[in-house]
């Protein structure tokens, strides 16, 4: 199977993508060439070959999740700009019409 200009014009387009004819031309031999590797890879024989989601093991590097002490409020809001009732003081930014 080969890729042809205008297929590769057509995916520039549903891709909001503009090429030059340079570009166009380039990118159809870099697909084309992409399919062949495919094409190769298709030819082999996978039966004896497990499914995989991944071609190397993979291992969780998050740190184990343990309870413990969070900040307290006051040391939370020590370095706000301005706190009341203990919680943060934001701008109002919903229901504020620009000028008032």
């Amino acid at each position: 199977m080969s890729i042809s200009e205008s297929d590769v014009r057509h995916v520039a387009l549903l891709a909001r993508l503009a090429l030059t004819d340079e570009q166009v031309t380039r990118l159809q031999g870099e697909l084309n060439s992409v399919l062949g590797h495919i094409e190769q890879m298709q030819k082999l024989d996978l039966s004896d070959v497990e499914p995989t989601s991944h071609s190397i093991p993979l291992r969780n590097v998050t740190r184990p999740d343990v309870i413990r002490p969070g900040l307290s409020r006051e040391l939370a809001l020590m370095n706000a700009p301005e706190a009341e009732n203990g919680a943060f003081v934001i701008p109002r930014i919903v229901g504020v019409e620009e000028g008032a």
